[in-house]
């Protein structure tokens, strides 16, 4: 099995090596650009009816000429080269996975059925890919990039050893320059297929960001809503300022103000985008902290299913994209493969409506925090309830041992069918029995 991890470091190019850069990201949107043309024009010549025109003008191809795919387009670049110089000065094979890039987004639209690719408008193009080294480009404190030199890098955390550095991403960002490396091991990772230890639900929720089925509760952080102040002040500023300038009396003065009042917007609007950088970079560190205080507290950690596009659709969604649920449950799943540990998604639907003692249905509204049974009288917090019924339901569907030696209604194993256990252990939870017998308490034989 090959583990592939991708660590993020700063670089700092010198004044020479950023001209360089910003060139070859121009180079590589032009490059994009041409591209996606040739296939748009394709399909355009090729969906006209036979008997009308097109509202507007095709470009008009002849019938046996191939689809412009990744491959005849890699081909063609060296004689692009020879047509447009510029193309000489990008390294050969960050061309070819600008090109590759193109094609991914087009496999994913015919895929998915929507979302075609678009031009990339002036400074939209960010990264640039290094696919391949023949051999260790980090040398101490700095990395070796083909055509650019070698290239100051704080690397405040070393590369492990039995990794090999496959290829190298750059990145320009508002606060600086990043390079994203990819390292790849041939390591024996144990592939756990069923839980394990102790069982840990989770419920997220925006008045508290999550809730364990062990009583945790993390309180809820708004990144965007706390810096929206500084942030709604930067674009105050930027809506101020003027892209190009009015009518002049001489060329020679219109010319100079406007390149001092675009250099004013592209400071403006670099303020802001680093403002938003700041913003998520807040919100990941955040996720990832908290993935790994989550994977301390159990060893099989199960999360609630939720389709969280949906939930930002709603009178809360501002709130809900804030908090980056989405970004966290990728995180966590991450966090939990490399340290070894099970994570599993069950069934959201119903609850924070049923309670994880009896198993009861208990209607509650958004303004109901605490959980309080009618049936069996159990209360606590809504949130952690809600936890501790998705434990209850991760125990019954990715484990049998939350049903061995227990007496249903048709007195068979069947899932959600636990309500006469509860009662006569006197009330004690699917999940607290689990965690008992797990902790090697003596009580948990207690007869029923």
């Amino acid at each position: 099995m090959t583990l592939t991890l991708n660590y993020t470091y700063r670089i700092y190019p010198d004044s020479k090596q950023q001209a360089m850069l910003d060139e070859w990201l121009e180079i590589c949107r032009r490059s994009y650009n041409f591209a996606l043309r040739e296939l748009k024009d394709w399909i355009a010549s090729r969906k006209c009816p036979i008997d009308r025109c097109s509202l507007e003008s095709e470009y008009i191809m002849s019938a046996d000429y191939p689809f412009p795919s990744y491959h005849r387009q890699q081909n063609q670049l060296p004689k692009a080269k020879k047509v447009f110089l510029d193309l000489a000065v990008v390294p050969s094979q960050v061309l070819q996975t600008n090109v590759r890039r193109l094609h991914d987004a087009w496999d994913f639209f015919r895929d998915r059925g929507f979302g075609f690719p678009r031009f990339k408008k002036y400074g939209q193009m960010k990264s640039l890919l290094f696919p391949q080294f023949k051999s260790n480009p980090l040398m101490g404190w700095q990395i070796k990039l083909p055509k650019l030199g070698k290239v100051q890098i704080n690397l405040h955390r070393p590369i492990p050893d039995g990794f090999v550095i496959k290829q190298v991403r750059v990145i320009k960002k508002a606060m600086g320059w990043l390079a994203v490396i990819s390292i790849q091991s041939e390591i024996n990772l144990p592939e756990i297929e069923s839980p394990f230890g102790h069982y840990l639900g989770i419920d997220v929720g925006l008045d508290k960001f999550l809730a364990t089925s062990d009583g945790y509760l993390e309180k809820g952080r708004l990144f965007f809503k706390t810096e929206h102040r500084r942030l709604k002040v930067l674009q105050r500023r930027l809506a101020k300022k003027q892209k190009r300038v009015r009518n002049s009396d001489s060329q020679s003065e219109c010319k100079t103000h406007s390149r001092q009042r675009s250099n004013n917007y592209e400071k403006a609007r670099k303020k802001v985008e680093k403002q938003h950088n700041h913003i998520a970079f807040k919100r990941k560190d955040y996720h990832f902290k908290l993935a790994h205080k989550i994977c301390d507290m159990g060893d099989s950690i199960f999360l609630e299913d939720i389709d969280f596009r949906i939930m930002a659709k709603g009178f809360l969604g501002k709130h809900t994209l804030d908090a980056g649920f989405g970004q966290f449950r990728d995180i966590l799943k991450y966090i939990c493969k490399i340290r070894g540990k099970y994570f599993g998604l069950v069934d959201h639907r119903g609850t924070s409506q049923t309670c994880p003692n009896c198993r009861a249905e208990v209607k509650k509204t958004l303004s109901d925090r605490v959980h309080d049974c009618p049936e069996c009288h159990y209360r606590c917090d809504r949130d952690v309830a809600s936890a501790q019924e998705i434990c209850n339901r991760a125990i019954e569907t990715h484990s049998r041992q939350g049903l061995c030696r227990r007496e249903t209604v048709c007195q068979v194993e069947v899932s959600g069918m636990s309500n006469l256990d509860n009662w006569r252990r006197g009330n004690i939870p699917l999940w607290a029995e689990i965690s008992r017998r797990e902790s090697g308490s003596p009580n948990y034989n207690r007869s029923i």
